[in-house]
């Protein structure tokens, strides 16, 4: 089982975190792209769990939360088979072999659900089960590492809100946004530069209120819309996204 090893997109490893993933039902010389996941009561992933985990480096906790809140790895792509590389193989090809390879009755390594054709019927579902969204793959697509191939389009569930701008952050750029009660909705960061020099315009005609974080207006006149992933478990809005100033 020594020939197990976990890495993230980035390069990194991290195979120590998850003890649960290292298992001799890998064969040797696969190479897997997936994303791992930790499910919550409803069977949905669970974002901030997953997150959480992987944020445990103590070699003290990682076995105990191996156990209490384990992963699974959900495998959409293979990348190496046998030792060569596959990349050049159409994404039918490879899955193929994904499908050949990965253990059938595994509760850690699973192969993500792959549809042909039917894409708006399976998107409409996904709405329906709030989930993330769909990938839309051409089917004699090739594996093009460290790019975002124009073959593979993401149709992410967005979420919609209007929000009020409260402030921004003066270290790192970011927009404190509340919702119409008043509540904290979250920071912003994808917002375009033209609508960046209009609010920082708006600040400087404005008696604001400052602390040694942020710059506060003083009232909720400035309304926008976002799109955004999810609400987190404390009611903010997950990566929100810019889209308008609204009136």
């Amino acid at each position: 089982m020594d020939n197990v090893k976990i890495h993230t997109r980035h390069g990194n490893e991290v195979t120590e975190r998850f003890p649960e993933l290292i298992t001799n039902e890998i064969p040797k010389g696969l190479l897997l792209d997936g994303e791992a996941i930790i499910s919550n009561d409803e069977g949905k992933p669970d974002f901030e769990e997953m997150l959480s985990r992987f944020q445990i480096s103590s070699a003290k906790r990682i076995p105990i939360m191996s156990k209490i809140k384990p992963i699974t790895f959900c495998a959409f792509d293979v990348v190496y088979y046998e030792g060569k590389n596959i990349c050049h193989l159409p994404l039918t090809e490879r899955k193929r072999l994904l499908n050949e390879v990965l253990p059938k009755d595994s509760r850690r390594i699973t192969n993500a659900l792959s549809i042909e054709g039917n894409g708006k019927a399976l998107y409409e579902l996904v709405k329906h089960q709030d989930l993330e969204g769909i990938v839309l793959k051409k089917k004699d697509s090739k594996y093009e590492v460290g790019t975002r191939s124009k073959n593979w389009v993401k149709v992410i569930n967005y979420k919609y809100a209007t929000v009020s701008i409260a402030g921004f952050r003066k270290s790192g750029f970011g927009w404190l946004l509340k919702f119409p009660d008043g509540t904290v909705a979250g920071i912003m960061e994808l917002v375009p530069l033209e609508a960046r020099k209009s609010v920082y315009a708006l600040a400087k005609r404005l008696k604001v209120k400052e602390t040694q974080d942020f710059v506060y207006f003083p009232n909720d006149s400035l309304i926008c819309k976002v799109k955004y992933r999810a609400l987190s478990k404390r009611g903010l809005l997950r990566l929100p996204s810019f889209l308008e100033f609204a009136i």
